[in-house]
Protein backbone atom coordinates (compact mmCIF):
# COMPACT_ATOMS: atom_id res chain seq x y z
CA UNK A 1 0.00 0.00 0.00
CA UNK A 2 2.94 2.36 0.56
CA UNK A 3 3.50 2.37 -3.19
CA UNK A 4 0.35 4.38 -3.78
CA UNK A 5 0.21 7.04 -1.01
CA UNK A 6 -1.32 9.80 -3.14
CA UNK A 7 -4.10 7.53 -4.41
CA UNK A 8 -4.81 6.26 -0.91
CA UNK A 9 -5.05 9.79 0.48
CA UNK A 10 -7.33 10.81 -2.36
CA UNK A 11 -9.52 7.74 -1.84
CA UNK A 12 -9.67 8.42 1.91
CA UNK A 13 -10.91 11.97 1.23
CA UNK A 14 -13.55 10.60 -1.13
CA UNK A 15 -14.68 8.05 1.48
CA UNK A 16 -14.87 10.79 4.12
CA UNK A 17 -17.14 12.78 1.83
CA UNK A 18 -19.34 9.69 1.24
CA UNK A 19 -18.25 9.05 -2.35
CA UNK A 20 -17.48 5.36 -1.96
CA UNK A 21 -17.83 4.48 -5.65
CA UNK A 22 -15.48 7.30 -6.61
CA UNK A 23 -12.98 6.09 -3.99
CA UNK A 24 -13.15 2.57 -5.43
CA UNK A 25 -12.56 3.95 -8.91
CA UNK A 26 -9.59 6.00 -7.65
CA UNK A 27 -8.00 2.93 -6.06
CA UNK A 28 -8.69 0.82 -9.14
CA UNK A 29 -6.97 3.44 -11.31
CA UNK A 30 -3.95 3.37 -9.02
CA UNK A 31 -3.78 -0.42 -9.11
CA UNK A 32 -4.02 -0.39 -12.90
CA UNK A 33 -0.82 1.64 -13.03
CA UNK A 34 1.10 -1.36 -11.76
CA UNK A 35 3.65 -2.44 -14.34
CA UNK A 36 4.75 -6.04 -14.40
CA UNK A 37 8.13 -6.65 -15.94
CA UNK A 38 9.30 -10.09 -16.82
CA UNK A 39 12.71 -11.04 -18.08
CA UNK A 40 13.39 -14.18 -20.04
CA UNK A 41 16.81 -15.74 -19.85
CA UNK A 42 17.67 -18.05 -22.72
CA UNK A 43 18.42 -21.40 -21.07
CA UNK A 44 20.95 -22.51 -23.70
CA UNK A 45 23.00 -19.42 -22.94
CA UNK A 46 22.84 -20.02 -19.19
CA UNK A 47 23.93 -23.62 -19.69
CA UNK A 48 26.74 -22.53 -22.02
CA UNK A 49 27.96 -20.01 -19.45
CA UNK A 50 27.93 -22.66 -16.71
CA UNK A 51 29.93 -25.04 -18.92
CA UNK A 52 32.34 -22.23 -19.82
CA UNK A 53 33.02 -21.47 -16.16
CA UNK A 54 33.97 -25.10 -15.51
CA UNK A 55 35.96 -25.34 -18.75
CA UNK A 56 37.87 -22.16 -17.98
CA UNK A 57 39.04 -23.55 -14.63
CA UNK A 58 40.18 -26.74 -16.32
CA UNK A 59 41.90 -24.85 -19.15
CA UNK A 60 43.91 -22.90 -16.58
CA UNK A 61 45.02 -26.11 -14.82
CA UNK A 62 48.67 -27.00 -15.46
CA UNK A 63 49.49 -30.64 -16.14
CA UNK A 64 45.96 -31.89 -16.68
CA UNK A 65 45.58 -35.64 -16.72
CA UNK A 66 43.75 -37.55 -19.46
CA UNK A 67 40.48 -37.49 -17.53
CA UNK A 68 40.64 -33.71 -17.12
CA UNK A 69 41.49 -33.27 -20.81
CA UNK A 70 38.46 -35.37 -21.72
CA UNK A 71 36.26 -33.36 -19.36
CA UNK A 72 37.51 -30.10 -20.88
CA UNK A 73 36.78 -31.41 -24.35
CA UNK A 74 33.28 -32.46 -23.26
CA UNK A 75 32.61 -29.07 -21.68
CA UNK A 76 33.73 -27.19 -24.78
CA UNK A 77 31.53 -29.45 -26.89
CA UNK A 78 28.65 -28.65 -24.54
CA UNK A 79 29.31 -24.92 -24.94
CA UNK A 80 29.18 -25.31 -28.71
CA UNK A 81 25.97 -27.37 -28.55
CA UNK A 82 24.20 -24.88 -26.28
CA UNK A 83 25.22 -21.93 -28.46
CA UNK A 84 23.96 -23.86 -31.51
CA UNK A 85 20.67 -24.35 -29.66
CA UNK A 86 20.47 -20.62 -28.95
CA UNK A 87 21.04 -19.96 -32.64
CA UNK A 88 18.34 -22.46 -33.65
CA UNK A 89 15.91 -20.86 -31.19
CA UNK A 90 16.50 -17.49 -32.84
CA UNK A 91 18.40 -15.63 -30.14
CA UNK A 92 20.47 -13.90 -32.80
CA UNK A 93 21.41 -13.86 -36.45
CA UNK A 94 23.69 -16.48 -37.96
CA UNK A 95 26.40 -13.87 -38.48
CA UNK A 96 26.26 -13.02 -34.76
CA UNK A 97 27.21 -16.57 -33.84
CA UNK A 98 30.17 -17.11 -36.18
CA UNK A 99 32.68 -15.23 -33.98
CA UNK A 100 31.44 -17.18 -30.96
CA UNK A 101 31.95 -20.51 -32.71
CA UNK A 102 35.37 -19.31 -33.88
CA UNK A 103 36.32 -18.52 -30.28
CA UNK A 104 35.22 -21.96 -29.08
CA UNK A 105 37.29 -23.55 -31.86
CA UNK A 106 40.27 -21.40 -30.92
CA UNK A 107 40.03 -22.51 -27.28
CA UNK A 108 39.76 -26.14 -28.38
CA UNK A 109 42.96 -25.73 -30.41
CA UNK A 110 44.81 -23.88 -27.64
CA UNK A 111 43.92 -26.49 -25.04
CA UNK A 112 44.69 -29.50 -27.25
CA UNK A 113 47.35 -31.85 -25.95
CA UNK A 114 46.96 -30.71 -22.36
CA UNK A 115 48.13 -27.13 -22.94
CA UNK A 116 46.91 -24.61 -20.40
CA UNK A 117 46.61 -20.86 -20.18
CA UNK A 118 44.71 -17.95 -18.75
CA UNK A 119 42.50 -15.45 -20.50
CA UNK A 120 41.46 -17.81 -23.26
CA UNK A 121 37.78 -17.40 -22.43
CA UNK A 122 37.75 -13.60 -22.09
CA UNK A 123 36.85 -12.87 -25.71
CA UNK A 124 34.24 -15.64 -25.76
CA UNK A 125 32.55 -14.32 -22.62
CA UNK A 126 32.58 -10.77 -24.03
CA UNK A 127 30.99 -11.87 -27.30
CA UNK A 128 28.27 -13.86 -25.54
CA UNK A 129 27.48 -10.96 -23.20
CA UNK A 130 27.20 -8.57 -26.16
CA UNK A 131 24.86 -10.91 -28.01
CA UNK A 132 22.63 -11.71 -25.06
Amino acid sequence: MATYPAAIKSAARLIDSGKIDNAKAELARALNTLVVTSVAFPLPVLRAEAAMAKAEKLAETDRRDAKQNEELSTLLSSVRTEIEMAQILGYGKKADFKPIFDQVKSIEQKSAGGKSGKGWFDELKTRIQKLF
